[in-house]
């Protein structure tokens, strides 16, 4: 464990126990009566979760789980930021997108994929509303009327399939019910920030119900182009989102239906040229944040247009539930973006090009179809078995000045059965085993190449006929697991899994004259245990877990450098290891502080791997380099894996006459990261931090509360990714933002 390591953990601990102490002193002081009526304010809520597909008590399902929901959740959304504000909010959960809000990236356990393409495969898979996101832009679907956001950490290969070796991050919207409730919020701030959500629900009949959810964001363009000397041009975008759901609850059978939409329409990730200096991976003075100098036609523009559907049956059978779970996701739209960072002069350098990509994605469209049969009872053993349809097309269009634009089609059909099985031992012991078959298919073909292109035109490029592939691969997962009640509050826990992700196949490269690449499946071996407790008379809330994965043939993208690719190599093996820890402590009836720590070792193993390095040895490589100047990265840590995350929150209310006055804050800080498969003195991050704060005012008699907040109101600025081959070209986090906002319900 390294010194940075010790000295966070250390802080975490000691700031725990110091608002302990402090904390307590004044109970100890209290009457006895007093004591006896806040003890039950103090107790902490349980938490529901459904990480096995059935309900159950956090503190009793055998995985490492972390949840988000209610004022923490509204927090770290209020000034409408994407789903990537996930990022470090969560031990052992990161975030990032070289796509603006349209395509995120996520790492569990420091396990992800950093491949930026449309077309990319990822470990960590997104389930909304009991459905699979597998694309990169159906998962950055906005999130609004959120009653739960689960973190599953450790492959779940079992009860979710291929494509899970990292985890899940699972989210659930507020459902339909019979009693009526609404809400309205708006929110207004800097940078033009204007927000509107709301929601309506209630019953129609003895036994139909339903429920509307709707979102509007807005942020003005704030960002500067020097080079054209326009004000204000880039930055902001417009979010439109929408889910109507009918929920029929009947004798026998309860039918869910959810239709969903959403329109985006904003600007691409901003990329900044030569903001980190040789030698050094602190931002230096080319970087401003409000100013940019594209010389690039269409001012990095994306707009994304998407809409599904889904239908849950859930049949009551004797001592038995059949749920069946239809659904279909639709996308289309693009973005361009000025990849080199901005014009030559903004950087002073010598440095020639216009690098100008615009991706399209066209007719994407995922049908899904899950049927299980659960044991619905309350003897000692439960169980359920189910099956699973996958079935994606979609194509990109890239289009590129130089070579065109050129389309290719991809494809994927996935079947699996599964089954998973627990069994009360005793009244401390239980134990739990499941297992799934996958077989899964993957198809690749290209279409028109170098439409319009200038280099065809001057005989640079050549029209390649590349056949058609298609790649198949079968595997069985399974896991074993025991949870064992040490007491009445506290229970350890121990879990074997095993995961899968199939094949993956990368055509981005033929629109640049190279050929398409093809990744062999990884499949991963994952332990774990820990302890989950509730102590202190239910007022503290500590869950950890040690863990140890092993990774056969990992999955990696080899993206820029010199070659200026997008190839999928496979290594040997990755290995990782830590433990995460997550705690929550009502000190006080109206003070409550969590938070919790991550540390995360991760190693690629492969002593022949190489990759390119950057281009025109413009950065510091410190991995050696073989006789064709290759990078050997036998030994490296997985990129865009913070080897520490460390995430602090605290609430303190006071209470005065119809209501109360609170003050929520957070505070986040991201360890050590390397941002690509190979070493450098420059593209790498350490310390990056942010810090939130809000101040509210509830009134209970009339439903309503009015706060202001501020996100990242350090202004703190954060390397959060790179492009590395024509220069030293970096993009940053989200500026600090400040603002007002009004919520309203009805019941």
């Amino acid at each position: 464990m390294t010194l940075f390591t010790k000295s966070v953990l250390s802080v975490a601990v000691n700031a725990a126990l110091f608002s302990a102490a402090v904390g307590l002193s004044p109970v100890l002081m209290a009457q006895e009566s007093d004591k006896d009526q806040n003890a039950k304010q103090q107790e902490l809520e349980t938490i529901t979760v459904t990480a096995q597909k059935r309900s159950q008590s956090i503190q009793e399902v055998p995985i490492s789980i972390a949840t988000l929901s209610g004022e923490k959740f509204d927090a770290i959304f209020s000034s409408g930021d994407d789903i990537t504000a996930l990022a470090i909010k969560v031990p052992g959960l990161y975030a990032e997108t070289s796509n603006g809000r349209a395509a995120p990236r996520f790492y569990i356990r420091g396990l992800g994929n950093t491949d930026f393409d449309l077309a990319a495969s990822q470990p960590v898979s997104i389930i909304m509303d009991e459905v699979v996101m597998e694309n990169v832009i159906l998962k950055s679907t906005p999130l609004f009327d959120v009653q739960q956001v689960e973190v599953i950490r450790g492959p779940q290969g079992t009860l979710f399939g291929r494509n899970t070796t990292a985890g899940i991050i699972k989210f659930d919207s507020v459902k339909p019910r019979q009693e009526y409730d609404a809400y309205v919020k708006s929110t207004a701030g800097t940078l033009g920030m204007f927000n509107l959500e709301g929601a309506v629900g209630g019953g129609l009949t003895d036994e139909l119900s339903a429920r509307i959810s709707l979102l509007s964001q807005h942020r003005s363009n704030w960002i500067d182009n020097s080079f054209t000397n326009e004000s204000d041009v880039m930055g902001g975008y417009n979010e439109r989102a929408g889910r109507l759901q009918f929920l029929y609850e009947g004798n026998a059978v309860d039918a869910l239906f959810n239709v969903h939409t959403r329109n985006y329409d904003g600007t691409s990730s901003m990329f900044r040229k030569n903001i980190l200096s040789p030698g050094s991976n602190d931002l230096n003075g080319n970087y401003d944040r409000d100013t940019v100098a594209y010389d690039a036609p269409g001012r990095n523009r994306q707009s994304y247009d998407a809409w599904g559907s889904s239908l849950k049956l859930d049949f009551q059978l004797e001592g038995m539930t059949l749920t069946s779970i239809t659904a279909i996701e639709m996308a289309d739209g693009g973005g361009i973006g000025d990849i080199d960072g901005g014009n030559p002069d903004q950087a002073g350098d010598a440095t020639v090009g216009n690098a100008v990509t615009e991706d399209q994605l066209r007719d994407l469209e995922q049908r899904t179809q899950e049927i299980r049969l659960a044991s619905d009872t309350d003897g000692p053993l439960s169980w359920q078995v189910g099956g699973f349809y996958f079935d994606s097309s979609f194509g990109v269009n890239s289009i590129d000045g130089f070579f065109g634009a050129t389309e290719v089609f991809h494809g994927n059909t996935s079947w699996a059965l599964f089954g998973q099985s627990s069994y009360k031992v005793n009244d401390k012991l239980d134990v739990t085993a499941g297992v799934r078959y996958t077989d899964d298919e993957k198809t690749f073909s290209v279409g028109q190449q170098n439409v319009d292109g200038f280099a065809l035109v001057i005989g640079f490029a050549q029209i390649q006929d590349y056949d058609p592939i298609k790649v198949t691969d079968d595997n069985i997962s399974w896991e074993l697991s025991a949870n064992y009640r040490l007491t009445d509050k506290t229970s350890l826990f121990a879990r074997v899994a095993d995961g899968f992700r199939a094949q993956s196949i990368q055509g981005r490269d033929v629109a640049f004259e190279a050929p398409p690449s093809v990744a062999d499946s990884e499949t991963i071996m994952s332990y774990e245990i820990g302890a989950k407790s509730d102590l202190l008379d239910n007022t503290l809330r500590l869950n950890g877990a040690l863990f140890y994965y092993v990774i056969d043939d990992i999955q990696l993208s080899a993206i820029g450098g010199e070659t200026q690719g997008n190839q999928l190599i496979n290594a040997n093996k990755g290995v990782g290891y830590g433990f995460e820890f997550d705690f929550d402590y009502r000190v006080l009836p109206n003070l409550s502080v969590g938070g919790g720590f991550s540390y995360n070792n991760t190693e690629l193993q492969d002593d022949t791997l190489t990759v390119a390095p950057c281009g025109s040895g413009m950065c510091t490589v410190l991995d050696p380099r073989n006789a064709q100047d290759l990078a050997l990265i036998d030994g490296n840590p997985f990129p865009q894996a913070p080897e520490t995350i460390l995430t602090l929150n605290a609430r303190y209310d006071f209470p005065i006459e119809s209501g109360e006055v609170y003050v929520y804050g957070d505070y986040q800080l991201q360890g050590k990261t390397n941002l690509f498969l190979y070493e450098s003195a420059e593209f790498n991050s350490n310390n990056n931090y942010e810090a939130g704060l809000r101040v509210a005012y509830i009134n209970y008699d009339n439903n309503y509360e009015v706060g202001v907040f501020g996100r990242n109101i350090t202004d703190a600025d954060n390397l959060k990714g790179a492009i590395d081959f024509s220069n030293l070209t970096g993009f940053v986090n989200e500026p600090r933002t400040f603002g007002v906002d009004f919520k309203i319900s009805f019941y």
